[in-house]
């Protein structure tokens, strides 16, 4: 049910909002909030219809049945790889098949990393074979591996506190599990942090709320004038056991050997789909979600399942035979994984007609029951966001939470254009 939450979306604007302006501008035409909420009320029957055919009629689980066969398909679909640029060129015949309008790709330089081999040892102080995966953009090991004494710290101000026990170790991480966009910082600068203080590698504890000794993969960035040093991810079981060993005193001992390489960008697109607006075709509200994946999974929910509803958005409004009056597009990025590298692209082709943008939003948290929708945007706008979410009330998906942002969309949001994102 979760892309009924972008349906509504291109709800709001059936809206006849006579000048064509943005709903997130101050004076909206003149009209007051009243008139804009009764106007609102009137699509009742539009929005019940979208809700019988997404959830009762014949599109009933076809966004699932649709993303199951291109994952089964393809598999995973990392940056600069043969499975991302196929899973694109399916997904561009898979729009034109569907009968949406101005079906096309957007060429844009992405990242090409790949993993290797890659393993772990503890050597001391017994020997425990460890399971880790590699960040995104980790430089490899020399084929002989990384043999060093271990540092565990808790944060990267007891790193400070103890950089001259640093140098020339391993230095893990085992930060406590608060939030993901707090904790998540130690995954994206850890490896930076280390090397500053002269360590060899650095293994940090998987950003993850629980563990059933699952390391996670994802991105972290180098810094220009500091080392690049090797880094990856190891399981919360593993991180916890050597803060329980550390803080006993013993000596521990890790050989990292990581095969990780960086190649040359690799040229990709980003892909896109629309339905043209019938009275403000130049207007723009863009749904999307990335077809990239990491490299040891099917990608199915991240995000495979943000893509696919996104593209489901359209093929329901189509199926109804409605006419936004503004141009809904698609976008399906590529390289989010790396930082969102096909989205800044496309930001910067696009961005001379910004004030076109009437509307962006994302789904990328995973594709669970709802209940709502996070948005940013002005008060007046938020009103009117309420007010569409409530003819979702049948399936009691109605809730407006603030701070809508998502790694793909947050250039318009920093630029001033509203956002939502699924939640």
């Amino acid at each position: 049910m979760k892309f009924l939450l972008f349906i509504f979306v291109g709800v709001v604007h059936l809206l006849s909002l006579n000048s064509g302006k943005a709903i997130y501008k101050n004076d909206i035409c003149q009209r007051t909030f009243q008139e804009i909420k009764e106007e609102i009320a009137c699509y009742g029957d539009v929005a019940k219809a979208i809700i019988n055919l997404a959830v009762y009629g014949k599109a009933q689980n076809r966004s699932y049945e649709r993303l199951a066969l291109l994952v089964d398909t393809v598999g995973p679909r990392p940056s600069g790889s043969k499975s991302l640029e196929k899973a694109i060129q399916i997904m561009h015949q898979n729009l034109q098949e569907d009968g949406l309008e101005n079906v096309h790709l957007e060429p844009v330089k992405i990242p090409h990393w790949e993993r290797g081999e890659e393993s772990a040892v503890m050597l001391e102080p017994r020997i425990h074979k460890m399971a880790i995966l590699g960040l995104g953009s980790s430089i490899g090991t020399p084929p002989e591996g990384i043999t060093a004494e271990v540092l565990v710290v808790t944060s990267f101000d007891e790193l400070q506190r103890r950089a001259p026990e640093a140098r020339g170790k391993i230095v893990v991480y085992n930060q406590p599990y608060t939030n993901y966009s707090r904790t998540v910082q130690y995954r994206v600068q850890g490896a930076v942090e280390a090397a500053k203080v002269g360590a060899l590698a650095s293994l940090i504890r998987s950003v993850a709320s629980f563990s059933i000794y699952s390391p996670h993969t994802g991105i972290q960035e180098y810094q220009d004038g500091v080392p690049k040093i090797p880094t990856a991810c190891i399981t919360v079981e593993d991180a916890e056991m050597m803060s329980r060993m550390a803080s006993r005193g013993s000596r521990i001992v890790i050989q990292l050997k990581m095969g990780a390489k960086n190649y040359p960008d690799a040229d990709s697109f980003n892909t896109v789909a629309e339905i043209i607006g019938s009275k403000y075709p130049e207007q723009v509200v863009l749904v999307s979600g990335h077809l990239d994946s990491w490299d040891v999974g099917q990608g199915a929910m991240d995000d495979g399942g943000g893509a696919f509803i996104s593209w489901e958005a359209l093929s329901l409004i189509k199926d109804l035979g409605l006419r936004p009056k503004r141009t809904l597009r698609l976008v399906l990025w590529t390289a989010e994984e790396q930082g969102g590298i096909g989205a800044f692209q496309y930001y910067q082709l696009h961005k001379a007609n910004i004030s076109n943008y009437s509307l962006v939003m994302e789904s990328d948290l995973g594709t669970f029951l709802p209940s709502g929708l996070q948005f940013t945007g002005s008060e007046k706008a938020r009103a009117i966001m309420e007010e569409v979410m409530s003819l979702l009330q049948p399936i009691n998906i109605t809730q407006v939470f603030g701070a809508g942002e998502g790694t793909d969309i947050n250039f318009w949001i920093e630029a001033g254009v509203p956002d939502e994102e699924a939640s």
